[in-house]
């Protein structure tokens, strides 16, 4: 055991208990982790369902129809991605370090994922996210889209896009990345 720094005091065998008992509770987070990639699978396979009517209706399909489809591909194929992000950065930062050894094809990003650039991955993907689902919007114009509603979208996508370029300045101005 190790003397206390000079100031510190030693801790007590009730204190260290607690600090390890708290410690091994991040092992709680894994379960949610295991129900992202739950999550995963049912993105998965409502992308094989959106691919498939996009297949089907491609002979009748319009230009906007078939562009349309490929934006709701992209969406959902951009939450998958964000879904990937919280996973590998969550059980990183919080649960417990990856060995990325003997895996020759693991991106170098997933272990360097701190809590400040998780926070604007996931920020930006859904800022991606919502660009998507006003961009269809737009595209819907002509199908009588509700002007109340897209004018809803485009607020919700600013905030998001103003919270993500306020999240970014202000770790930059805090000694962030």
């Amino acid at each position: 055991m190790q003397a206390p720094v000079s100031g510190q005091h030693a801790p007590s065998k009730l204190e260290r208990g607690l600090e390890g008992f708290l410690f091994k509770s991040r092992w709680l987070m894994a379960p949610f982790y295991v129900g992202l990639i739950v999550s995963l699978a049912v993105l998965l396979f409502k992308f094989v369902l959106l691919l498939w009517e996009n297949v089907v209706h491609l002979p009748t399909a319009k230009e906007s129809d078939i562009i349309l489809g490929v934006l709701s591909l992209i969406d959902v194929c951009l939450t998958g991605n964000l879904v990937l992000i919280v996973v590998f950065s969550g059980y990183e930062n919080f649960v417990s370090r990856i060995d990325p050894g003997g895996h020759p094809d693991w991106p170098e990003w997933m272990t360097k994922v701190d809590f400040a650039g998780l926070k604007q991955k996931l920020l930006a993907s859904i800022v991606a996210i919502s660009a998507i689902q006003l961009l269809k919007a737009f595209m819907n114009l002509d199908a009588g889209y509700d002007s109340v509603k897209l004018a809803w979208l485009v607020g919700v996508h600013m905030t998001f896009v103003v919270s993500t370029v306020m999240l970014a300045l202000s770790d930059r101005w805090s000694g962030g990345h």
